[in-house]
């Protein structure tokens, strides 16, 4: 029997991805004497983080927070808004195309306003993560919620089921899986709306964190801001897919 194996063979190679892709970056800046505004070497920016564990930490921190407040925030309202439209009919064919043009402008353009009405703390990171994860998950639980058989739910109507009963037995079910792929696209969107709102307008945070840099020249610092989002992405990213595989098992 073979003994088991902590990372999965796409994990695997990931790893192996981003090693390679990390030691071909080195080796180009070293080899290349690249100076550090170009691009300084993976070994200097470690150091960096290293060095400014602290603040890198409570920054990232904040972000995370965040990202995942909206997130959750975003997911819930854009499932309930899927849900309520998808019973009201009347409704879906009025704020559906709302919903649709605000979709088609860049969330990052309502930034300004949202840090005017909410002020430069934390709400207002989270407003914005809500509003773009909101948009993504609501779409795709929309469509998931329409891909159901006709002929299932005639049928269902035949035995004296109601739209209620058909939502919770027939149309939730087939929606999970979209949504969970919403959910599972919108991690990465979360953690850059909350970057790029705090290098908007911010006390605390990576973006905050590479703003300030940037003012500084310090270019090595705003890699390895840049290097901490990045992981925290990527380990947001995991769990959300995590989750989705051990409980989403029927797509």
């Amino acid at each position: 029997m073979k003994p088991p194996t902590l990372l999965s063979r796409p994990a695997h190679r990931a790893l192996a991805g981003i090693a390679t892709f990390a030691l071909l970056w080195e080796l180009a800046a070293r080899g290349l004497d690249l100076p550090a505004y170009v691009l300084p070497s993976v070994s200097s920016i470690l150091e960096a983080v290293v060095a400014q564990r602290s603040l890198l930490g409570q920054a990232a921190w904040t972000t995370i927070m965040e990202a995942v407040c909206g997130f959750a925030l975003g997911s819930a309202g854009g499932i309930v808004l899927a849900i309520l439209l998808t019973m009201l009919p009347p409704a879906r064919r009025v704020l559906l195309p709302a919903a649709t043009a605000l979709n088609s402008v860049p969330v990052v353009a309502y930034a300004p306003l949202v840090l005017l009405w909410l002020g430069m703390g934390p709400a207002s990171k989270v407003a914005m993560v809500s509003l773009a994860v909101g948009f993504t998950v609501f779409l795709h639980a929309l469509a998931g919620l329409d891909r159901v058989d006709r002929r299932a739910v005639d049928l269902m109507r035949s035995f004296g089921a109601g739209p209620a009963t058909i939502l919770w037995r027939l149309r939730i079910p087939a929606a999970v899986p979209l949504t969970a792929a919403g959910m599972r696209v919108s991690t990465a969107r979360s953690m850059i709306v909350a970057i790029v709102t705090e290098m908007l307008g911010a006390q605390s945070g990576l973006g905050w964190t590479i703003y300030q840099a940037v003012l500084q020249i310090d270019f090595v610092q705003v890699w390895s801001a840049i290097f901490v989002a990045s992981a925290a992405s990527l380990a947001f990213f995991g769990l959300v897919n995590l989750v989705e595989k051990r409980y989403v098992f029927w797509k």
